[in-house]
């Protein structure tokens, strides 16, 4: 019996009270769900505080659906646009391309381009056999005539291949040809290894050709057990410039194209130059046909571009400068950004609904058997009238989708200091390729992930998930400790996303007299950034309520803001990093990696940046001297001594997993008051990479001074201020207690002079530096 199971996301994560939302659900092992709109309001179940929390709301949804089993297409490809059939070649042809395989023997077929039906054996294409060797076939439905190279492809090398076929004589030849250089591929001319290979045979038929079988770049069209249309023989590597002529080319003319140069000739089907389109602002999923036919590629599961070329040099490492170098198209077997489910049910949220996280709750099962599913989104105000918004980092919730750190990364038990704690949940997550990966994983062939998406289940973006590595919880189920802290307070707020703030800038802020972070804010846009030092520079007071804050660079295309790209440099914490001249992200061209190396530390911002991150034991905070001044001393009235956040949900104190710090010297605003500091962390803390220029021994806890955490205030123009906590750990320790100890009441402390009326408290003390108490 099917075991049974549920998983679902939503078209979008952002919308208002009376909007439409469609609800996408993959059922197994039972055809029924009973669903029921619920707002979250504490998403960890550690004893120490309130526990989960969820609010049941009426909804015209709620009540019993239809559910059923969900196909989803893992593996990025192109397809060419070709009504008219034009690929189907019914005499003779050529297909050529420069490849550049990452794993070549796999021990699985891979169709590189071509027009093949796997199911039906027909059609014709040039791939990689199970044993790592270049391949041309033809199929008509009964047979399959297969020439092979003698030579197998090397991985991560550069090739010329080119298959033909001339009806007449029956004769095919396939050609493979090493173009690498001193900077294109991973093996340099001191290598000793053959990359040629030309071989001929007399084939008995010609190709079959099925009306629907499309042309296809990186795969092949099949079908799955159930008999549905898919894509199989997916390739592994990249693609640069391709295409097909409606004769047998001879070995000159193949040379002519291997030089660089495409003949002009009337034979010449389709060209597809992938290093066109290509703008300062980025790349799309189109592939362009540049012949006459116009036999555009579209493409799935967001082929990675922008990606160097068989011809790149080395002198440029952006594609932006040098577009021709850089036409190489990466392709992932495993890569997931839309599991284009159908919809099951389609919402229209009820009007007047309060601003918050919220979920679709699906149960089906009963007593032992229960199997819960909530497939979170989050409801802005449709008009904004509070005077506190939570900004939800939902583009870290996308970074860390679904990732498998636990499993795969080598260092990440000496990273934090602790064995992985494991749930079922993480094991199967771990086991299903239809869940996708996040952008701190590798794809199989060991290229990092660098494109994340919401239109498929995120199995850690959801109440009560605790990260296997930290054993703690993280992301949204973090963040809505914010949002307890917030529900049992005297304050209204409203929330927004990541999406929101991209899309509508410094408007989505401004209505708002204080807006608070959530506890991991890292991955930002360029156009975030702006609108949040626009809001705290025009008069916005800012708090930003956690660590490791405004540290990576985010590309959202516009109009598809499900799809976040990450690009890694070689500067900072990395699960992996990118090959040179491919930093650059292919959805806005802006360099990848941290903002600090861009001149944008986040000391700039808010004052205090990333110091150190680890796991085990959190550390209280202790007053500074500052934090006594008369301008700013309001910010600890009603604490008792000098010790702040001596617990926490988060390893039991408030100051941990990730610490950011003042540093004048990065940019910290130099009116900036230290209220309190950490001390005394572990050794499983290591100095961030990003501000060692050489590793030594000492970079630790115990060690360095940097190890630490700062919590800070300054003044901004026009009534400004920024109030940082200077921990990710920070938010996690509000509910100690039921929300009464000295964490919450330096929070509530700053919310209430942040949201009220008229100028802050000492708000000139510029002028009053040297006046104290």
């Amino acid at each position: 019996m099917t075991p049974v199971r549920l998983f679902g996301y939503t078209d979008s994560i952002s919308v208002k009270p009376g909007e439409t939302i469609q609800f996408h659900v993959n059922a197994e092992g039972t055809d029924t769900a009973e669903a029921r709109l619920v707002r979250l309001i504490h998403g960890d179940q550690n004893p120490m505080g309130p526990g989960f929390v969820e609010e049941e709301v009426a909804c015209t949804a709620n009540g019993r659906w239809r559910v059923e089993p969900q196909f989803t297409q893992v593996g990025s490809f192109l397809e060419v646009e070709d009504s008219e059939g034009r690929l189907a070649f019914a005499s003779s042809f050529t297909l050529f391309a420069f490849i550049h395989p990452t794993w070549p023997a796999s021990g699985k077929r891979q169709t590189i381009v071509g027009r093949w039906d796997d199911d039906r054996k027909q059609g014709y294409g040039i791939g990689i056999d199970e044993k790592g060797c270049l391949q041309f076939w033809i199929g008509c439905g009964e047979e399959i005539e297969r020439l092979t190279a003698n030579v197998p492809l090397q991985v991560q090398m550069w090739y010329f291949v080119a298959a033909t076929f001339d009806a007449e004589t029956r004769h095919a030849t396939l050609h493979q040809i090493g173009v690498g250089n001193r900077y294109n591929g991973l093996l340099g001319k001191v290598a000793l290894v053959d990359y040629e290979s030309r071989t001929s045979a007399i084939f008995r038929s010609k190709a079959g050709n099925l009306a629907l079988t499309p042309f296809l770049m990186a795969g092949s069209r099949s079908r799955d057990a159930q008999k549905r249309a898919c894509v199989s023989e997916l390739y592994w590597g990249k693609i640069d410039r391709c295409g097909a002529f409606d004769q047998a080319l001879q070995p000159a003319e193949l040379d002519t194209i291997r030089s660089g140069l495409v003949p002009a000739m009337d034979s010449l089907v389709a060209y597809w130059d992938t290093s066109a389109g290509y703008t300062d602002r980025g790349i799309g999923d189109l592939v362009v046909d540049v012949g006459r036919h116009k036999l555009n590629a579209r493409g799935y599961n967001r082929p990675v571009r922008g990606q160097t070329g068989w011809n790149w040099e080395g002198f440029t490492d952006c594609f932006r400068l040098a577009p021709h170098e850089f036409g190489g198209i990466e392709f992932h077997g495993d890569a997931l950004t839309d599991c284009n489910w159908k919809a099951t049910k389609v919402v229209t949220l009820p009007l007047g609904l309060k601003s918050g996280c919220y979920a679709m709750r699906l149960r089906s099962g009963r007593e032992k058997s229960l199997i819960e599913e909530h497939v979170v989104f989050f409801v802005r105000p449709e008009r904004p009238r509070a005077r506190v918004a939570f900004l939800f980092p939902t583009l870290t919730y996308l970074a860390f989708a679904n990732e498998r750190l636990s499993f795969d990364h080598p260092e990440r038990e000496a990273l934090t200091g602790r064995p992985a704690v494991l749930s079922d949940i993480d094991i199967e997550m771990y086991m299903r390729a239809d869940l996708g990966l996040s952008t701190y994983d590798m794809h199989a062939d060991g290229s990092g992930v660098c494109y994340s998406s919401y239109h498929r289940p995120i199995m850690n973006m959801r109440p009560r998930y605790r990260m296997p590595s930290l054993d703690v919880a993280s992301g949204l189920a973090a963040d809505l400790s914010v949002i307890a802290w917030l529900d049992q307070s005297d304050f209204e707020y409203e929330v927004l996303t990541d999406e929101d703030l991209h899309r509508d800038g410094l408007e989505a802020l401004s209505p708002y007299a204080c807006v608070i972070s959530g506890t991991r804010p890292e991955y930002y846009t360029e156009r975030m950034l702006d609108a949040t030092e626009d809001y705290i520079a025009d008069g916005g007071r800012y708090i930003y309520a956690g660590g490791n804050g405004f540290n990576a660079t985010a590309g959202i295309r516009d109009g598809e803001p499900c799809i976040m790209e990450c690009r890694r440099r070689d500067d900072g914490y990395k699960p992996w990093v990118s090959r040179y001249g491919e930093h650059y992200m292919a959805t806005d061209g802006m360099r990848g990696g941290p903002w600090k190396v861009l001149g944008r530390a986040t000391q700039k911002l808010v004052g205090i940046g990333l110091s150190s991150s680890g796991g085990g034991r959190s550390e209280p905070y202790r007053r500074m001297p500052d934090s006594y001044h008369r301008t700013v001393s309001w910010i600890t009235k009603g604490v008792d001594g000098e010790i702040i956040g001596d617990f926490g949900l988060a390893n039991n104190g408030a100051a941990g997993l990730a610490l950011d710090y003042y540093d004048r010297a990065l940019g910290t605003p130099p009116h900036t008051r230290i209220i309190a500091s950490s001390g005394g962390h572990t050794d499983s803390y290591v100095v961030n990479q990003q501000l060692v220029l050489y590793s030594y021994l000492g970079l630790y806890g115990s060690y360095d001074w940097r190890v630490h955490a700062d919590m800070t205030y300054f003044t901004a123009p026009d009534g400004g201020a920024v109030f940082a906590c200077g921990s990710a750990a920070f938010a996690q320790s509000l509910p100690v207690n039921n929300f009464k100890n000295s964490a919450s009441r330096v929070l509530t402390n700053v919310v209430e002079a942040f949201v009220g009326a008229g100028r802050l408290p000492g708000f000139a003390w510029v002028n009053e530096e040297k006046q104290w108490a």
